[in-house]
């Protein structure tokens, strides 16, 4: 049922993906197990205690079943089942259910992985064989079934126990898992009778060393052993009477990890040619050194990195990340009977990084994660299930910092590959087979799959792997100019009068960004660290290439796209000045139509005209004119100012002051009328329909409108300037308007100038309609 047991696999199963090769290839280092010169905890983090309860499993007489009916417990939060044999399988399935202290619920069945190899740590007194640990938040209640394969034989092996643990420190309960994790599956019903043949023996790795024996209680305690009885008909049968371990306070005076006399400290690891990430230390968590008092393992280089999932829950809160590891290395320490946590760290959902087993983050620690692969490696665990999830962002980015620090110290590629030699016969999720003592190609960064038969880390997580290579070992991504401040943008191209500050955006995380180069055709004009998204200088008059260059932590550089950009300091002009006319349209007492004209123009690119009094108005760069109104016998200067695109600006200007002449002010011929009426400029108008009745209007200016009234039956006139006829006008309008300009005539200077209107006397609409003469002066 391998294939079926896959689907359970969850990333703790890369914990006690066992590390056989342990024993043999390590070599007993020094004392100082944070690799930070201190020989104890942090005396601001003393360690907790952690209870382990430890209850045996009844099993069936025919051994094909065994189980621990529901019952209420001391309080825990994780759990997991472990047997006496550590080469034994469980090729059947083990399930879970929990009781949550904080609702008193019940989950459903949970699946805990036991796709394990037993021989972890192998010729250790008191290793256990195990399921992979299963956080649940914190529960006083629990029932267990276990269930052995269709066909096996052998049947389950002996000394079943669940072990749960309480972390200590106050947890969160669990939020409600998903479907998947709470019921069970139906494709699981049916177990496979064969046993894997690549599933190594336990013959296959043969040590180089001596082993480290676990000292005292936890090695000379025997693993409780039922005997095997006939499963009873009752619901409740016999419970078994747990037993609890307590770990020992670490006293104050000695130091965690005791080590001989005659060798000295180790030195700091090497540098690494990435940075180190925030760690969360040992003493942080508050790891309970004393039931690991051996002396850790070294290795002389690490190669690569194997990436785990573990705990087989997504809905932890991050705020029991600690205990969750506190947990795993408690489970790993007192259940399966490793010397320390198997992990050399931990990540969790949330991007947080916890130092794993001891020995100092910064060094080649030994650790117990991927059977037959643990020498030259190092071991990565996410917390959570990622067989159909994916790791959060958060996780996968610390995962590729600390993957690519650790590499980085023995001059790895995170994104290039290794030859790893086997610490054991076996095969690996793929198909492929391991012979002891032969190498084999990896990734520096690979998935436990990679290296066991398992699914850990989850086909997602391993999924993720490729970007996490990336990351860790690529080039800048996604690098891209945001903003050119200090410049102002046309199409593609950017025009400053000197300074500016170019700003850029990645998809990549500054932590593995080195540090940014600003080019200017070509060649850095400004350096600035990785965390650092902008830039400033001053640009010579000219065009130039912009681009920015990243450098990652690989050492490797990526340049963006090129930007234009234009420096410049000569200023537009106003090659036509502003200027006014009269306008055809309403007259009224205090606001007289006009036009306003210019033309401005600029050697590099001309951005706006802006109309600054009396009104505020901003115009585009090809436009020339706009219609305004101007108070009446006011003298209003017109102000503008024009701007290009790297911000140099020109200022012109111009006064006009309209003049309203009434009918009365002019001089008559023929025969005309008063007419009142509120509508009428002054309230009085002249009508005529004698013909060559006339009217004429002197004035000094520069821009003159006839204003008349309107009507169905109006009729024509002549307009004579300046003792020269200039147009025939026409009254007539389907709508009666008044104060209406329907004559407009300009000069190009202020002068003394005559306006005539002349009744043409038109048949059967005579009649023409005067408000008066508007000039502008």
């Amino acid at each position: 049922m391998r294939s079926q047991r896959r689907i359970w696999t969850t990333a703790a199963v890369a914990t006690a993906a066992v590390t056989g090769v342990l024993v043999f290839q390590g070599v007993t280092g020094g004392s100082d197990p944070d690799g930070d010169g201190k020989s104890g905890a942090d005396a601001k983090s003393a360690p907790v205690e952690a209870d382990v309860y430890r209850t045996p499993l009844t099993t069936s007489e025919d051994g094909s079943s065994a189980a621990l009916p529901q019952r209420s417990t001391e309080p825990f939060s994780l759990l997991g089942v472990t047997w006496a044999d550590p080469a034994a399988q469980v090729t059947g399935r083990i399930e879970a259910r929990t009781r949550s202290a904080a609702t008193g619920t019940w989950t459903g069945w949970l699946p805990l992985d036991t796709e394990i190899d037993g021989r972890t740590e192998a010729g250790r007194t008191g290793v256990r064989g195990t399921t992979e640990p299963r956080w649940v938040g914190p529960s006083n209640g629990v029932e267990v079934r276990v269930t052995a394969g269709n066909g096996v034989k052998a049947g389950l092996p002996a000394g079943l126990r669940l072990d749960t643990v309480d972390p200590g420190g106050s947890t969160t309960p669990l939020a409600a898992e998903p479907a998947a994790f709470a019921a069970e599956p139906a494709a699981f019903a049916v177990e496979e009778t064969e046993t894997p043949s690549d599933d190594p023996s336990p013959g296959d790795e043969t040590p180089s060393g001596t082993p480290t024996e676990e000292p005292g209680e936890e090695t000379a305690e025997p693993s409780p052993t039922p005997t095997p009885t006939v499963e009873s008909p009752s619901p409740t049968p016999p419970s078994p009477t747990p037993s609890r371990t307590t770990a020992s306070p670490k006293p104050p005076s000695a130091s965690p990890t005791p080590s001989p006399s005659t060798t000295p400290p180790l030195p700091p690891g090497p540098p690494s040619t990435a940075p180190r990430p925030p760690i969360v230390s040992r003493a942080d968590w508050k790891a309970d050194e004393s039931i690991s008092k051996e002396a850790p393992d070294y290795l002389d280089r690490v190669k690569a990195v194997f990436v785990h999932h573990t705990a087989q829950t997504n809905s932890y809160s991050c705020a029991d990340s600690a205990a969750i590891v506190r947990g795993l290395h408690t489970y790993h320490v007192k259940s399966n009977g490793w010397k320390d946590l198997g992990y050399n760290f931990v990540v969790d959902k949330c991007g947080t990084i916890f130092e794993g087993r001891k020995g100092g983050a910064d060094r080649a620690v030994l650790g117990a994660h991927t059977y037959g692969f643990n020498r030259d490696t190092t071991g990565i665990a996410v917390i959570g299930m990622h067989t159909d999830t994916k790791a959060a962002s958060a996780a996968t980015t610390s995962v590729a910092r600390i993957a690519a620090w650790k590499l980085g110290q023995y001059k790895g590629d995170p994104a290039g590959t290794v030859m790893l030699t086997a610490g054991a016969a076996g095969g690996n999720f793929f198909g492929t087979k391991f012979a002891a003592g032969k190498e084999y190609p990896f990734q520096q960064i690979s998935g436990h799959r990679d290296g066991f038969n398992t699914q850990c880390p989850g086909g997602s997580l391993y999924g993720q792997l490729p970007a996490v290579r990336s990351l860790a070992g690529g080039s800048v991504t996604g690098l891209t100019i945001a903003s050119v401040t200090g410049a102002s943008a046309s199409g593609s191209t950017y025009y400053t009068k000197s300074n500016v500050t170019v700003g850029w955006k990645t998809t990549t995380p500054a932590s593995f960004v080195r540090s940014y180069e600003l080019l200017v055709g070509g060649k850095p004009v400004a350096t600035v660290k990785g965390n650092v998204t902008s830039a400033s200088a001053a640009l010579p008059v000219g065009r130039h290439s912009v681009q920015v260059r990243a450098t990652h932590q690989s050492g490797k550089t990526t340049t963006s796209a090129a930007a234009t950009v234009v420096a410049e300091k000569t200023p537009p002009a106003f090659t036509t000045k502003p200027a006014l006319t009269l306008r055809t349209g309403t007259v009224n007492a205090d606001a007289v139509p006009l036009t306003l004209r210019w033309k401005a123009t600029d050697a590099a690119a001309l951005k706006e005209v802006r109309l600054t009094a009396p009104v505020a108005k901003t115009y585009g760069p090809t436009t020339g004119s706009a219609s305004h109104t101007a108070k009446p016998r006011k003298a209003t200067a017109w102000k503008m100012t024009a701007y290009d695109h790297a911000g140099n600006t020109a200022a012109a200007s111009v006064t006009g002051s309209p003049v309203i002449l009434q009918e009365s002010a002019a001089k008559k011929t023929g025969k005309w009328t008063t007419k009142s009426s509120k509508s009428y400029l002054g309230g009085k108008s002249l009508s005529s329909s004698a013909k060559k009745a006339s009217l004429t209007w002197t004035f000094t200016g520069r821009s003159a409108s006839w204003v008349v009234s309107r009507a169905a039956t109006s009729g024509q006139a002549y307009v004579y300037v300046d003792g020269k006829k200039v147009a025939t006008v026409d009254l007539k309008s389907s709508a009666t308007k008044y104060r209406d300009a329907i004559w407009t005539t300009s000069w190009a200077s202020s002068g003394k100038h005559t306006v005539k209107i002349v009744v043409v006397g038109t048949k059967g609409r005579p009649a023409i309609t005067t408000d008066g003469l508007v000039y502008l002066r």
